[in-house]
């Protein structure tokens, strides 16, 4: 493998969190491709490429008809949260009888493309269905494969958030990848790294720490003043509420336009602050939208630290 280029494909890419985990263990990843259906996620994938937090790269939408030939034995990483719907404890489990079940698609896709290592996320559900013949698969393909249960909340976040990640590498590459991994990884609780032993995540107004993920906000217009606005957030809701002309108490005396609703991980004047960043970098109000997509993302923290604990045990 090449240790100055370390070439990335994204599946059911979501908000990419998992990117973003991956970029923060390895600087020489390169995104060549990412594949999502959801228009809203597809936009925001967009919108972080614009403000150069992803490597700008094609979105292919339909991962039933993704060209996996063109990338034979070009991949070094192959990633992706495939659905939890037919896993999920909140949906019937239907498991192999899902519409949305996309596990064999990419199993025949990884036959054909031969990635050196595999990476995937799902809910923990998939423990106890699906997740043994995933395994399987894999292993007959001629992967060793390892997988643990990881939390949002072990990197420091304030939601539990458990998820399944599954790691496989290729067998016949074994010395390689060894070679590759010590190379290519940045140590543990540096740069970028994991948050152990500081509060995750800093207070809106403050400095981040550095390995945070970017505050990309929508629906808000931050300034200077952005630390004075949350500390004058009562004082406007005393004099107009949230409402369309609620004052922001701040010394320039300007009217401001405070949500209704706060924005992901956000509080109601609109700057994010509590949870992973799935805004768009443009204004957007579609509560909904985002929400699924949080909910259905994954922490770029969290995966960042499976893949390196994952990494360590098969390495």
């Amino acid at each position: 493998m090449d240790t100055t280029q370390t070439t990335h494909i994204s599946l059911c890419a979501g908000y990419g969190g998992i990117d973003i985990g991956l970029k923060r263990a390895i600087p020489s990843l390169r995104t060549i491709a990412f594949s999502e259906i959801e228009a809203f996620a597809c936009a925001n994938l967009v919108a972080k490429m614009e403000a150069g937090l992803l490597d700008a790269a094609p979105i292919w939408t339909d991962l039933k008809t993704f060209p996996w030939g063109q990338f034979c034995d070009r991949v070094d990483i192959l990633s992706g949260g495939y659905p939890c719907q037919p896993f999920s404890a909140a949906g019937k489990r239907l498991g192999t009888e899902d519409p949305r079940h996309l596990w064999p698609y990419i199993a025949s896709g990884i036959r054909v493309m031969r990635p050196r290592i595999c990476f995937f996320e799902n809910v923990e559900g998939h423990i106890t269905l699906g997740l043994r013949a995933v395994i399987e698969e894999l292993e007959s393909m001629g992967y060793a494969v390892s997988w643990g249960i990881f939390s949002a909340v072990e990197v420091g976040a304030p939601h539990q958030r458990k998820r399944v990640f599954i790691l496989a590498h290729c067998l016949r590459e074994r010395r390689q990848l060894q070679d590759w991994w010590k190379q290519s990884a940045i140590p543990l609780f540096i740069g970028n790294g994991s948050s152990r032993g500081i509060e995750w995540p800093t207070r809106p107004g403050q400095p981040q720490h550095q390995w945070e993920p970017p505050r990309v906000v929508g629906n808000s217009e931050i300034g200077e003043d952005n630390g004075r606005e949350f500390r004058n957030l009562d004082e406007a809701t005393r004099q107009g509420g949230c409402g369309d002309n609620a004052i922001d108490g701040s010394s320039n005396g300007k009217n401001r336009k405070w949500q209704t609703q706060p924005p992901l991980g956000g509080t109601p004047n609109g700057i994010a602050g509590g949870m992973d960043y799935a805004e768009l970098c443009v204004s957007c109000d579609n509560r909904t939208d985002e929400l699924r997509l949080l909910g259905n993302g994954v922490v770029p923290a969290t995966a960042e630290k499976a893949f390196r604990t994952l990494m360590e045990k098969l390495l």
